[in-house]
């Protein structure tokens, strides 16, 4: 099953995010093709990341929440809140 994993940032965070940033890409690209799609949240300007949205495929909730508590981000502090939930894709045709 696909999970949306939806984490957002602490406010007044960019620093943190931005020095943890390689090792977060590195960390998410370790899954593979399991990862069907995954980038930054932006604010309402379009302009500063604010969070992270990713779909990815697993066995479990439990299984991406500890992917989600494994992220590099979350380890350096990164997210305010953090959501899971299972994700059914419609188009395109999976």
């Amino acid at each position: 099953m696909k999970y949306v994993l939806i984490c957002e940032d602490k406010k007044d965070s960019l620093e943190v995010r931005l020095s943890n940033r390689d090792k977060h890409l590195a960390f998410i690209g370790e899954l593979g093709d399991r990862v069907s799609l995954a980038g930054p949240m932006l604010s309402d300007d379009g302009e500063s990341m604010v969070g992270s949205v990713l779909i990815i495929e697993a066995e479990s909730a439990s299984e991406i929440q500890a992917i989600a508590d494994g992220d590099p981000y979350a380890l350096a502090g990164l997210f305010d809140t953090v959501t899971i939930r299972p994700f059914r894709q419609v188009i395109p045709g999976a």
